[in-house]
């Protein structure tokens, strides 16, 4: 049976392209005003979030900490607060994953290895059976190791690039139109400066990781992957 996945475009509709225009558009008290612009373009996220929980039925921690991050920018908005808050809550939240994924670096299931070499995607046994005959396996470890070191620095990126951009474009009153129509400016702007290039660097290190499997097994792409 196959596992049913997240729309992509409807997560980036709902996410970032509704919100932002409502922010953006419906600020103004001839509108909806500050606070009901806020609310309303809070809602989407939060109601898209609760419909992937109910459609896929799948806890997902990264969902959790968006749906905090969610509430969290809906109360430093409702309760007029620094705006510095904002800065520090964008940060924040990549910031914890880059931890996780980093102390997972020195468990028995570092992230890279959990998300990569696993037999859903993959053919271990081969894999496995070649890294043996080659003498491959403690280097392949390291390759992991190292991976994961890699994809927590893309966190750390994003948190940096978070507090940076809160910080250059959100200078207004927190439960101002002005607030709300920066608020949405940068949203918008966190996809291309932020989440696609932070996407570009984990593709990187997944081909990285796929490459080292084929130069220490010799196998080709057909015998690495599992035919879905």
């Amino acid at each position: 049976m196959t596992e049913k996945k997240s729309n992509p475009f409807l997560e980036i509709v709902f996410n970032v392209v509704v919100p932002s225009g409502i922010l953006m558009k419906l600020s103004g008290e001839e509108h909806l005003g500050s606070v009901g612009a806020l609310v309303i373009a809070l809602a989407f996220p939060l109601a898209f979030g609760g419909y992937e929980l109910v459609r896929f039925r799948k806890f997902n921690f990264i969902s959790l900490l968006g749906f905090v991050s969610v509430l969290l920018t809906g109360g430093i908005g409702l309760l007029e607060l620094d705006t510095k808050w904002l800065a520090v809550k964008e940060a924040l939240i990549p910031g914890l994953i880059g931890v996780g994924v980093f102390i997972s670096t020195f468990t028995k299931f570092p992230v890279v290895k959990k998300m990569i070499f696993n037999d859903t995607v993959l053919n271990l046994t081969e894999i496995n059976q070649r890294l043996i005959q080659n003498g491959q396996q403690a280097d392949f470890e390291r390759c992991l190791m190292n991976s994961n070191y890699l994809f927590a620095s893309t966190f750390v990126f994003s948190s940096i690039m978070n507090y940076v951009l809160a910080t250059w474009i959100v200078t207004s009153p927190a439960g101002t139109a002005a607030f709300n129509e920066e608020l949405g400016r940068m949203t918008l702007l966190s996809y291309p400066m932020i989440a696609i290039p932070s996407m570009i660097m984990m593709m990187g290190i997944f081909y990285f990781v796929w490459r080292q499997i084929r130069s220490m097994t010799q196998l080709e792409a057909a015998q690495i992957f599992k035919a879905q």
